[in-house]
This record gives structure tokens, C-alpha cells and sequence, in this order.
């Protein structure tokens, strides 16, 4: 019974000082228990108990929807070990907090103002008077769009590819989910290079993947007012203008560099090499499938993808990374420095001081992040710099493309892995509301002085 009025659910929301601290707790319970639910007998096709480092592992990277494996998804894991798996990653893509403010509200019906920012938090909400009319946008636009590529990808693999409609239904809906919380995980062990050439698959499935990338706030406001750009907010003008840019630039060069590469793009024909250049431009915005052979790219496609990886997707969305509006606020600091500007400008609007700061705060201590994690890879595995690079960026990242380094990692390897996904996830979302829950007016300045730069 509830004590004073309260839900159970809010009062455990209400014992946190901070939101970040209630968004890590519950993020590593639903870890916890997703790795003891895959752990289970049960959940693998011999019927024996995965081993713990598999298991958490696993749980890690679909609570995370980072989509890395230690092991073929399809053979190693049973029907149930896949259901829980796409389940952890539906948890993750609409955000632990959404959803215990979900519960919270069905089993209440209130909610305290503590709960509201730990929602906040997730959800990166201006305001908290209008959460559980947010909350169920964020859910109905979810499962909406994940029904509609569920039924173009079931109806595909029905005419096209002879599936059974039963199997061609959990086909659909397992990567529909998977691509719309940009989860990663597939049940062909060649991911999706059979569908390299067929829009049907590839375009629905990079759609789905964009629109999860952009961020609930961005996409509620294009479908408010999306033939008014000039009403846009600054926020949804660089999320559109920056991933554009970065789709658009990522296709070309996948398409110059990939061209001839017998292993990637070289046998397919023209329109094919276009549809796969834009498939493997979208997917390290977060989304970890592939249509190519991610081990068959030249290092300069790796290199180039690394960075797309870092990068991620909007704020407020299922991909990781900086964030594009991250990326993008620091070119605009670095054109206003060039300029010798004392303020940055984007369009009619100034960017706050303390923006900036937290935009090269995030961005600095994510490349030492990257660097360190590096570097412990490296000593611990004997793999090159280039395929490690890959593969910390992307679990960083929760992007979840892979050059094999995972699955041939050692325990320790993968833990350091399992760790890095988890930071990578909770991480810029914990800082960036430390920073702005610790902003303050100093009372007073210290005198200037300068100091030889360069």
C-alpha cells in the first residue's frame, strides 16, 4: 500500500537529490535485470545458461540500443532471448525515465515536481507543466511509426522473399524496432546485406532510424509547423541543417571512396551503389545495421564513419554521440573566434555563454573518453588501432557497427566494452544536466589576465 497519498513508484523517484542519479539507478537495474532474464536456461538455443559476461554484455548494449554482440544473435539466442532482447530495447529507445513516468502516472495519476525533472532530464523537455501530454506523444509517435515499417517490411518479406506471414510478422516487427530506437540488433548473420539492393528493406528501415535520431522535441515541432521553417526553434533549425549536411557528405564519400572496392560497393550497379552509399551514411548516426560488409571497408571509410559515429544524432533522441546540435554549436564558435566576434550568432539569435561551455565540456571529455578507452582496448587485445578506434567510437557512441573486435575480445575487453556503451548512454545526458543544475552567478570577478595562446 502507498504511503501519504504517493505511488511507490513516485516516492522511489522522490528519495534522488538530482535526476541524472535516478537515471543512472534505474538504468543499471533494467541492466541487471535484463541480464538475469537472458541468463535464464531458457533464453538460449542449447538450452544452457549464457555465461554472466555474454549475458550482461548483451542486456548492456539493448538497454543502451548500442546493437554490439559477443555472439550471432539468430543462433545463439532463443525466440525468448530475442523477445527479451528487443524488449530491453524498446526500454532504452523510449527512455527508462518516460517510461517509469508512464507507470508513475497510470498508477497514480499525479506526479511529484522531482519525478517531472527526472522525466525532464530524458525527455530534454523546456518545461515540466506539460510532461504527461509529452509522455504520450513520445509513446504513440513511437509505437505509430514502428507499426507502419513493421507492415512495409512484413508485407516485403512476404512477396518478395517467400517468408511465412507468421515468421514475416516478427521479422518486421523485431527490426522495426530495432531500426526506430536505433538499436542495432538483427536476426540475419550477415545483417542486412541480402536487402543491399532492395529500397523496400533499405529505405523504410533508414527512415525509421533518421526519425529516431532527430529527437522527440525536433520531431514534434517539424510535424507542427514543418512548411514554416522561419518559425523553427534554433535548436530544430541545426539538428535538420547539420544532419542534413552530414547525410548528404557522408553518401558522397562512401560513394567516391567505396566505388571500385570489390568487397563493398564495386559489384553493384548504379543505383545500387547510391542506396547502399546513403544506407551506410545514415546507420552511424546511431543506428549499427549495415547493408555492406563493415570489415570490407577501406580504413579511409572507417575513418570517416568513426567521426559520423562520434557525432551521433539529436538531443533528446535514441542515438548517442556529442549530438549533432553539439557538433554543430561548435562551428559556429569556431567561425565567431575566426571572425574575432565577441558573441556567437546563429541566424537572429545569440548563444548563451554557458551553452558554449558545455558544448566544449561534453566534447573534450568525450574524446578523452574515446582516447583512454582506446588505449585500455588496446593493451588488452591484439587488434590494430584503426579496428579498435571503430569499435570504441561505436560503443561510445551506442551505434553498435562492428569490425569483429567485440566477439573476439577477452572477458576483461568486453567488460571495459559493456562499461563504455553504458557511460556513452547515460553519460552526456548526467552531464549536461549537472552542468546546468550547477550554473550560478558569481558575485564577484577576479582581474583578467592574458595568456599566450597558440
Amino acid at each position: 500500500m502507498a504511503t501519504g497519498g504517493r505511488a511507490p513508484g513516485a516516492a522511489i523517484m522522490e528519495r534522488f537529490d538530482r535526476p541524472g542519479q535516478l537515471f543512472v539507478a534505474v538504468f543499471g537495474m533494467t541492466i541487471v535485470v535484463g541480464t538475469i532474464l537472458l541468463m535464464v536456461p531458457g533464453a538460449t538455443t542449447s538450452g544452457e545458461p549464457a555465461g554472466l559476461v555474454t549475458a550482461l554484455f548483451t542486456a548492456t548494449s539493448a538497454v543502451t540500443v548500442t546493437g554490439l554482440t559477443v555472439t550471432d544473435t539468430s543462433a545463439y539466442w532463443s525466440t525468448y532471448g530475442e523477445v527479451v532482447i528487443i524488449a530491453l530495447a524498446q526500454v532504452g529507445g523510449l527512455g527508462i525515465m518516460t517510461t517509469a513516468t508512464v507507470f508513475t502516472i497510470l498508477v497514480s495519476g499525479r506526479i511529484g515536481l522531482r519525478a517531472r525533472l527526472a522525466a525532464q532530464v530524458e525527455s530534454a523537455m523546456l518545461h515540466t507543466s506539460d510532461l504527461r501530454r509529452v509522455v504520450r506523444d513520445v509513446v504513440l509517435f513511437s509505437l505509430a511509426w514502428e507499426a507502419v515499417t513493421a507492415v512495409v517490411l512484413t508485407v516485403r518479406l512476404v512477396t518478395g522473399y517467400g517468408e511465412p506471414l507468421p515468421k514475416a510478422v516478427y521479422l518486421g516487427v523485431y527490426h522495426s524496432i530495432s531500426a526506430f530506437n536505433n538499436a542495432g540488433f538483427v536476426l540475419w548473420p550477415d545483417g542486412l546485406t541480402r536487402f543491399v539492393e532492395d529500397p523496400w528493406i533499405s529505405v523504410p528501415v533508414a527512415f525509421s532510424v533518421i526519425a529516431g535520431g532527430l529527437g522527440f522535441p525536433v520531431v514534434f515541432e517539424l510535424l507542427r509547423s514543418w512548411r514554416r521553417p522561419s518559425r523553427w526553434s534554433l535548436m530544430a533549425r541545426i539538428t535538420v541543417g547539420v544532419s542534413v549536411v552530414l547525410l548528404v557528405s557522408g553518401t558522397f564519400v562512401f560513394l567516391v571512396t567505396e566505388w571500385y572496392n570489390p568487397k563493398t560497393l564495386g559489384p553493384l550497379d548504379g543505383s545500387g551503389k547510391l542506396l547502399a552509399a546513403f544506407f551506410t551514411a545514415v546507420m552511424p548516426r546511431s543506428g549499427g545495421l549495415n547493408t555492406i560488409d563493415v570489415t570490407g571497408m577501406y580504413p579511409s571509410s572507417w575513418l570517416v564513419t568513426d567521426a559520423l559515429m562520434f557525432i551521433g544524432g539529436g538531443s533528446a533522441s535514441v542515438a548517442g554521440g556529442i549530438k549533432v546540435t553539439t557538433f554543430g554549436l561548435l562551428i559556429f564558435i569556431l567561425w565567431a573566434e575566426m571572425r574575432g566576434e565577441t558573441h556567437v550568432n546563429i541566424g537572429h539569435r545569440r548563444v548563451s555563454e554557458s551553452v558554449q561551455r558545455q558544448a566544449v565540456v561534453l566534447t573534450i571529455l568525450s574524446s578523452v573518453l574515446v582516447a583512454l578507452s582506446t588505449y585500455l582496448l588496446l593493451v588488452l587485445n591484439p587488434h590494430t588501432l584503426d579496428e579498435v578506434l571503430f569499435e570504441v567510437v561505436s560503443a561510445f557512441s551506442t551505434t553498435g557497427l562492428s569490425v569483429g573486435v567485440s566477439a573476439e575480445s577477452s572477458a576483461a575487453g568486453q567488460m571495459l566494452l559493456a562499461l563504455l556503451m553504458f557511460v556513452g548512454r547515460v553519460g552526456p545526458v548526467t552531464l549536461g544536466s549537472a552542468l546546468a543544475l550547477r550554473e550560478r552567478t558569481r558575485r564577484y570577478e577576479l582581474p583578467e589576465e592574458r595568456v599566450i595562446v597558440g
